[in-house]
């Protein structure tokens, strides 16, 4: 490897940023192992290492935008212990807003700028010409984690910390910088005080996650995407309906797989180094209303939603009405901090109306009990929850995925008046690759989930030697899968 290589390699470039499933970041994955290994008996010394890779990690994911992640940390930490310490509570709720302001404008900034230019130039006929700006991966992951922090010393929940590294480090950890989970600050801080001890179980569970998660991402998610499913949502008028309705299954299982993916490789990234963070997917498919839905998509977000959203707004403490309102505006918030599109909102809009009327249909359950008054009922009952759950959640899907209204109702008008379901064998056959792997995928998805737990617990025995098993396992995913080459995440690509 030439000289050259080797810089162009080691420095940020924007056309192949650093990814979990790249070539790059095995070697960086190795690096780092090392180093913290040697440093593993000194507390402040795994700080110290954690904190360079993580900031290195997002220097290579996008460039000099690594400083707003020390801009926030500083900006935070600042703030969140003169908040402490300040007894006027007027003066404690400045502070607060300050921080809420400085986050949320950062925030705004880079993702939504152009969205409300584009929005003044339609309502007022203006010619404002949109910004040139980069959107900085992880913004939006670590912008909550900031905003949950400082709100969490404002109320009294958790004492800030006093030495910085400490919260820089939190704030830059490396695993869950570029997709999450969403971490609070409570659960993760404790952590670092912690001696570094990796059991034989912490071993077999990270390498568990982080090769569901590199199959999940590498195997099933890019190669549907790249093979069949780009090409029904790009133009979907160019396909019939049996095509494009199995474009749908085909994102429900992309999207998923692609999404917690990254998190399984986080979690499982972070096990090895002693940290231990809660699971952010829990087979979200197999709900059977779209409130349990939301309790298995996406924990983090949903979580954090509630805490920080909903509950502030009332939650359920001033009447029905008011309740589905706050479902409402919980779920436009959370469809807004997706994307800077009109599609996402309606996205978000969508399921805060499904989730208002589940809570409606799960009173009028409850009042005829003679609904699942047998086994059978019951599991019939279950059985159609899910499905109804499942389909709802893939209609929800085209408007997440298409990038204007226009394609979504020309996927939908393509499903419901040109099906062709006679067509089915012949789709079947022409894509065998991809249908098996989303067939293997929901079979994965749907199996129980305690296989997963059995299956985990097996690698436990398998130690240091395991570990190694992955990295060879991570280069031959992505040498022999037919792939074009590392994507960058789903989520990522708004």
């Amino acid at each position: 490897m030439s000289l050259d290589n080797l810089t162009s390699l080691l420095l940020y470039n924007d056309k192949s940023p650093i990814l979990f499933n790249s070539g790059f970041f095995l070697f960086f994955l190795a690096a780092f192992l090392l180093c913290y290994q040697l440093v593993r008996n000194s507390e402040r010394g795994r700080v110290a290492v954690f904190s360079f890779f993580s900031l290195y990690f997002f220097y290579l994911a996008c460039g000099s935008y690594v400083m707003l992640v020390i801009i926030a940390a500083i900006v935070d930490f600042y703030l969140s212990n003169r908040i402490h310490r300040e007894t006027k509570d007027s003066v404690r709720k400045g502070l607060l807003w300050f921080s809420v302001v400085i986050n949320i404008g950062l925030l705004f900034y880079f993702k939504y700028t152009n969205f409300f230019i584009t929005c003044i130039n339609d309502l007022a006929g203006g010619n404002i010409h949109p910004i040139q700006v980069l959107l900085p991966i992880g913004i939006s992951f670590y912008t909550f984690e900031n905003l949950s922090y400082t709100i969490d010393v404002y109320r009294r929940e958790i004492k800030p910390v006093d030495k910085f590294m400490d919260y820089l480090f939190f704030l830059s950890f490396f695993p869950k910088l570029m997709m999450g989970p969403i971490v609070r600050a409570a659960d993760f801080i404790p952590q670092i005080r912690r001696p570094y001890v990796l059991s034989k179980e912490d071993v077999g569970k990270g390498m568990f996650l982080i090769m569901n998660g590199l199959f999940k991402k590498v195997v099933i998610s890019d190669f549907i995407y790249q093979h069949f499913v780009q090409y029904i949502f790009d133009d979907p008028a160019r396909h019939t309906g049996i095509e494009c309705l199995l474009g749908v299954y085909g994102y429900a299982m992309v999207i998923y797989c692609d999404f917690s993916g990254y998190s399984d490789m986080a979690i499982g990234i972070a096990r090895w180094t002693g940290f231990v963070i809660p699971p952010n997917f829990d087979k979200p498919y197999q709900s059977s209303s779209i409130t349990e839905f939301w309790r298995r998509w996406h924990i983090s977000l949903s979580s954090w939603l509630r805490d920080y959203v909903y509950i502030p707004l009332g939650g359920n403490r001033k009447g029905k009405f008011r309740q589905y309102v706050n479902l409402m505006l919980t779920m436009l918030v959370g469809g807004f901090w997706h994307g800077a599109s009109w599609n996402f909102i309606f996205w978000g809009g969508v399921h805060g109306g499904a989730l208002a009327v589940d809570k409606l249909w799960a009173g009028w359950q409850k009042k005829r009990q003679w609904l699942r008054a047998t086994p059978l009922r019951a599991g019939l009952w279950k059985i159609g929850g899910v499905l109804f759950t499942f389909h709802l959640v893939c209609f929800c899907w085209i408007f997440f995925k298409s990038e204007t209204f226009a394609g979504a109702w020309e996927l939908l008008g393509q499903v419901t008046g040109n099906f062709q379901g006679h067509l089915l064998g012949e789709v079947l056959a022409g894509y065998p690759e991809v249908f098996m792997l989303m067939g293997l995928g929901y079979l994965l998805h749907f199996l129980p989930s305690k296989w997963d737990e059995k299956l985990s617990l097996g690698f436990s025995n398998l130690h240091w030697a395991g570990a190694a098993a992955v990295m060879v396992l991570f280069i031959w995913m992505l040498n022999e899968v037919k792939t074009q080459e590392p994507m960058m995440p789903i989520y990522l690509q708004f």
